[in-house]
């Protein structure tokens, strides 16, 4: 395993995910006396954890039909895109 690699994917993984939309949907669904804390924790794990397998099989299909640098260059113009999109509609 390569440790940086995966050192690296955790932080960013972990800073976007905080105080995002499903981490607030998570809040409130734990915030709810008759719910399962464990429950809602496994739930909310698994979610996760099949979004970011279908974000790993994508970009390994992806990167089988377009070059690392256009993919990181699409991904940039993305985040801008949408960090603007945020800026001006907020």
């Amino acid at each position: 395993m390569d440790y940086k690699v995966f050192a690296t994917v955790f932080v960013t993984v972990f800073l976007a995910e905080l105080g995002d939309k499903t981490q607030l949907a998570t809040f409130l669904f734990a915030a709810d006396k008759h719910v399962g804390k464990l429950t809602v924790f496994a739930a909310a794990s698994l979610a996760l954890v099949l979004a970011t397998a279908i974000g790993v099989l994508a970009g390994g299909v992806l990167a089988q039909f377009v070059s690392e640098k256009v993919v990181h260059t699409i991904a940039g113009v993305g985040f801008i895109g949408i960090g603007l999109w945020l800026l001006f509609t907020a």
